[in-house]
């Protein structure tokens, strides 16, 4: 999400320059890749590049075609063939055994619903969204319908009159990637054969930091540069200030009781209990639980969390087996953290695993393919 953000700003403060871009997306991938469908990257007329499309060995000669598309005005697909052991025809090294599909759309501000816009529609609330990207991988260098759909709240922003061919065979593929929360990429036959990526959108991940101490502060800086969007919450006017977070998009000042109404509710959000006050997290513990949220971690030795477990049922607060699959504690990865920002490190890729569906494992140990 952080790269369709950075793509966003870049575009409007092109757009405020006038200079003409362009958006290079890839949409499909045979095989192995650095990036995976879905992966963007934004050109202007000037060269300026923002996001990616691979690990640094496409987008010199993406750049060149996004280039001519712009001057042409027509949008294109570019095939990228990893396979072929002769490297050198391509002037890389790439490194990767795929076949990379990139469309390259000229991006026109004029249009109300060009690609850019769709991408500024996506980012506006945190449902997930879905955003349906045709192609025609047997006529590359013809005009594409390119991205054109997003479904948001029930239904399709907009639906222009050129994507009636396949409308019915797309909301059948927008209702599975729904079901299926993953993306996917589908073949449509008939008179007019085209492929469709048909893309998931999720929300950023909210981190909730309860606790402004300094070890929160490197906790936050990385959730930033993650791109996640970050709220802190303590109690002590004091410690919980924009001197010393200023990288947080939120900064409560709050009692527990106060603060529990403010908690994003949703499947992306995880929350840290670190104020080192146990009666406040206690509280925030209490109210948690019955929300909807996948992962509440709490710092401290397990003794801890066992104690916190052990008032709540004092308290005759049920304490299920879903409550306790959602909380982590002690919180993060084993990885042999010791420093604050190695801590931090532990906590984000303990959250990032089981937000993303990760498993933590070694790559290295993994049979077949990674993706």
């Amino acid at each position: 999400m952080k790269e369709i953000k950075e793509i966003i700003k870049a575009f409007e403060k092109a757009q405020a320059m006038g200079e003409k871009m362009a958006l290079a997306t890839v949409v499909k991938v045979d095989g192995s890749s650095y990036r995976r469908p879905g992966a963007r990257m934004l050109v202007t007329e000037n060269g300026a590049l923002t996001g990616a499309i691979s690990g640094g060995c496409l987008e010199g000669d993406a750049l060149k075609k996004a280039q001519l598309v712009i001057f042409q005005k027509k949008s294109m697909v570019v095939t990228y063939d990893t396979t072929d052991d002769d490297d050198a025809k391509f002037g890389v090294g790439l490194g990767c055994n795929g076949i990379i599909h990139i469309l390259i759309e000229p991006i026109d501000p004029e249009t109300e619903n060009h690609p850019i816009a769709l991408l500024k529609q996506a980012m506006e609330t945190r449902e997930p969204k879905v955003l349906v990207t045709l192609f025609d991988l047997k006529n590359k260098r013809e005009k594409q319908l390119g991205t054109c759909l997003l479904f948001t709240n029930g239904h399709f922003s907009s639906v222009p009159t050129t994507v009636g061919p396949w409308l019915q065979e797309i909301e059948r593929d927008v209702a599975n990637v729904q079901n299926l929360n993953q993306s996917s990429i589908s073949e449509y036959l008939g008179s007019q054969p085209v492929t469709a990526f048909v893309e998931l959108i999720h929300a950023p991940i909210s981190l909730v930091v309860v606790g402004a101490g300094n070890d929160a502060m490197p906790l936050c800086k990385l959730a930033d540069v993650l791109g996640w969007e970050v709220t802190l919450i303590d109690g002590r006017s004091n410690h919980a200030t924009a001197e010393r977070f200023p990288s947080v998009h939120q900064i409560l000042v709050a009692t527990a009781s106060e603060a529990l109404p403010h908690f994003t509710k949703d499947g992306r959000t995880a929350v840290v209990l670190m104020t080192h006050n146990f009666n406040y997290d206690l509280a925030i513990m209490e109210g948690l639980l019955p929300l909807q949220i996948p992962y509440l971690g709490v710092l401290g030795p397990k003794k801890k969390l066992e104690k916190m477990l052990e008032n709540l049922e004092k308290k005759d607060v049920q304490v299920g087996p879903n409550d306790l699959n959602k909380i982590y504690g002690p919180i993060g990865l084993h990885i042999g953290a010791e420093a604050p920002e190695e801590i931090a490190l532990s906590i984000v890729s303990e959250v990032k695993t089981v937000l993303g569906g990760g498993d933590a494992g070694f790559l290295r140990d993994r049979e077949g393919p990674i993706h």
